[in-house]
């Protein structure tokens, strides 16, 4: 049976405030449930007694066993799920996050919940370890981006910090970015380490980030004369920048 109060707590947390305050995020659906609870703590898992029963041993501060109403209740999703749960934000070191030995994504104020979770399960793909956010980048822990991430946060530390600190920080780097006046990626002789900065939906990369890149990429439509859309979701710019970038492991 879940309570009136336990509800009450558990909707709070679909706001940032209340996240922040209670360092606890929620988390939705047997298979994304599935991936982060041997990641991360798990303060309070919901879920139908026949989800229970086939999980067997779970390893939740307090387990609560729900019928169909209960779930409804809780649920963020149209379609309620077989189980809830509320786990706790991680806390991890920036210093982790060292562009020198090892490709990092930094996002300039992406603000889709869903673009900020494809581009963590595209992470997660290639193998990227830590995303480096500006604080204006929407929130990796609502409860629309966890979903979007469909599991990525157990392989991927997600940082918020300042960005242009964060990159003078680690200026022995290369720092690459996409611009329509940058060089074809496809073309370029990349490095297997370095920061990819991945722009605002709207605006791109902004201004003052600009100075900071030294590297400047284009990824070409193709054929090169052809008319095409005028630009690329950041998700997908995301995806190919990711893979190019890999494609020198096997070259």
């Amino acid at each position: 049976m879940v309570s009136k109060t336990k509800i009450k707590e558990i909707h709070a947390l679909a706001y940032k405030k209340f996240r922040d305050e209670q360092n606890l995020f929620v988390a939705e659906g047997d298979k994304l449930v599935s991936e982060l609870l041997p990641v991360f703590d798990c303060e309070w898992l919901i879920a139908r007694p026949q989800w229970i029963t086939a999980r067997g041993d779970l390893h939740v501060k307090e387990l609560i066993p729900a019928d169909d109403d209960g779930i409804r209740k809780l649920s963020f999703l149209k379609t309620p799920p077989d189980v809830f749960a509320v786990f706790r934000i991680p806390a991890y070191r920036l210093e982790e996050a060292d562009p020198a030995s090892q490709l990092i994504l930094a996002l300039d104020g992406i603000q889709d919940p869903g673009n900020l979770g494809t581009i963590l399960r595209i992470a997660s793909w290639f193998g990227i370890e830590h995303v480096v956010c500006s604080q204006d980048t929407a929130d990796v822990f609502s409860p629309k981006t966890v979903q979007a991430t469909m599991g990525a946060l157990a392989q991927v530390k997600v940082h918020y910090a300042n960005l242009d600190e964060y990159i003078l920080e680690n200026k022995n780097a290369p720092v690459y970015g996409t611009f329509l006046n940058g060089d074809n990626i496809f073309k370029k002789k990349l490095s297997r380490h370095g920061i990819i900065v991945m722009g605002n939906e709207g605006n791109g990369i902004r201004p003052g980030m600009e100075d900071l890149i030294t590297e400047r990429l284009f990824v070409p439509p193709y054929p090169p004369k052809r008319k095409t859309s005028q630009s690329l979701n950041v998700a997908m710019a995301t995806a190919i920048i990711c893979a190019q970038f890999r494609y020198l492991d096997n070259n």
